[in-house]
């Protein structure tokens, strides 16, 4: 592991602290500026800070891996006249083994990284909360106490998803430890004042204060994105402390910052506790999370595809691309082509919502999903599997329709019946079925959705097509209903599904 922060794509950062330079006494030149305006919070966060400091501590996390070099002397032929002077050089610089031992290599060196961050105590017994990212694979990690007493810390287990890890320390007589409660992340309103405390940069515990900037925030970080955006001062060396309300309850674990200086510029991201305690329960439980599986590969319903798909209420739901086999939804009767709007009683806003909620939901729990289905509303029973690592939906089987040679042209494509050369040219899958795409005018809408030639269209408007011809009657059908786009099922030459909303202009 790597002491120096390791940053995400974009500006998003995980917390872990850095060296750094502090500088002081820094004048600036010109005009003078007015004070910046800032809102009137609590007459004092002192009492609060007290209340809740003794249970907040520093993660120190050492990475210890063996490092061989590669040096070798350079082969010379015997007799070589500088051939001494060779050997002399590599043995005073460790090569051939340091001492002139005739090895090529030297032996193997050991190499330590150190990492920083925060945590805090739930459990007086000494259990300790942070972030996974903070600990890494470290072999060797310490929990140091806001007084300066150091606890040698086991793993008891972690999850990359979320980015939490759960340790243990043992605790010593002379020194209880103080554990705080975590808070209901759902009351928290934007606005809300909150105080987050932890070890910026290696100084030691901090306290900085801010409001509730948002909540249900996706950085795209992870399947489960959902965290509160606070503009509480967090910088790295932060991640894994702890975000409290202002009754001394954790609403929020610090996780990462959005800056494109390295520090805090006002927006911090923190993992809402309602979203951590199952994890960490499970952790101290089983030593690993055990998600719920529903088995479909799923896409965004955007305003087209809800026109198409005629969804009332608008934009809405998760839109089924793919059923896999052997899950549970296959088993359930959900197909390609529905839209879940409701899981478990709880809406789904959009499709990012549905992984979450899913994830959270107990394995072998029997569960209502509601789907919309050509317009209709069904509701379907579903008892959750559950989620392995390297679990890899598969798509759902596909109607087989007729073969037709006819050509076809329509919403800026060239179509094609699938035959045994297209099939070749375009290296499609064996089992695949649906209408070959030949060509795409660079013009069209369909260009800008990215259709490429070789793909297949499977179903247009949720009806499966086998021939250019059911491609085009089809689409005048839809017409004559009034509809103003039309929903494409699109198949990629190794069977990939995505659905495809397109403009009938």
């Amino acid at each position: 592991m790597n002491p120096v922060e390791a940053s995400r794509p974009g500006p998003f950062t995980r917390l872990r602290p850095v060296a750094t330079a502090i500088m002081l006494g820094v004048t600036v030149l010109g005009a003078t500026l007015p004070a910046p305006a800032f809102a009137k919070g609590p007459a004092s966060l002192a009492d609060l800070s007290e209340q809740v400091t003794d249970a907040v501590v520093n993660i120190s996390a050492s990475t210890t891996v063996e490092a061989r070099s590669s040096r070798t002397m350079p082969q010379l032929p015997p007799g070589t006249p500088f051939e001494d002077l060779f050997e002399e050089f590599f043995n005073k610089r460790g090569g051939r083994g340091g001492g002139g031992g005739g090895n090529s290599e030297e032996a193997p060196r050991s190499r330590k990284s150190n990492s920083l961050g925060s945590g805090f105590i739930i459990d007086a017994s000494g259990i300790v909360v942070t972030n996974n990212h903070v600990i890494g694979d470290a072999n060797d990690i310490q929990v140091i106490l806001h007084d300066g007493t150091k606890l040698k810390a086991e793993i008891i287990g972690k999850d990359s998803k979320i980015d939490l890890a759960v340790l243990r320390v043992k605790p010593t007589a002379d020194r209880p430890l103080k554990a705080v409660p975590f808070g209901d992340s759902d009351k928290m309103r934007p606005g809300d004042w909150v105080i987050a405390i932890g070890n910026p940069f290696g100084l030691g515990g901090s306290v900085s204060a801010g409001i509730v900037s948002a909540r249900g925030r996706n950085i795209e970080s992870g399947p489960y994105d959902n965290y509160i955006q606070t503009d509480a001062a967090i910088n790295k060396g932060n991640s894994g402390g702890p975000l409290f309300n202002m009754d001394g309850e954790v609403i929020g674990i610090n996780t990462a910052i959005l800056s494109p200086t390295g520090g805090s510029v006002g927006i911090g991201f923190a993992v809402p506790s309602n979203t951590s305690k199952q994890v960490i329960d499970q952790l101290r439980e089983f030593g690993e999370v055990r998600r719920g599986w529903l088995g479909v590969r799923i896409q965004n319903v955007d305003d087209a595809t809800a026109e198409a798909l005629g969804l009332k209420g608008g934009a809405r739901g998760a839109l089924v691309a793919g059923v896999d086999e052997k899950g549970p939804a296959k088993t359930a009767g959900l197909d390609v082509g529905d839209v879940i709007v409701k899981f478990n009683g709880t809406a789904v806003k959009a499709s990012s919502d549905l992984p979450r909620i899913v994830a959270s939901t107990p394995v072998g729990q029997k569960v209502d999903v509601v789907v919309v289905r050509k317009g209709e509303e069904v509701t379907k029973a579903v008892t959750l599997g559950r989620l392995e690592d390297n679990e890899k939906p598969q798509q759902a089987n596909l109607k087989q329709p007729d073969a037709d040679n006819a050509v076809r042209q329509a919403l800026g494509l060239n179509l094609s019946s699938l035959t045994d050369d297209l099939r070749k040219r375009y290296n499609i899958k064996d089992g695949q079925k649906g209408v070959v795409v030949t060509r795409v005018d660079p013009s069209s809408n369909a260009a800008d959705k990215r259709i490429q030639p070789g793909e297949l269209i499977v179903e247009v408007g949720q009806e499966a097509v086998s021939t250019p011809a059911d491609v085009t009657k089809r689409i005048d059908a839809l017409k004559k209903d009034g509809r103003k786009s039309v929903l494409l099922l699109v198949a990629a030459a190794n069977g990939d599904v995505r659905f495809v909303a397109l403009g009938l202009d």
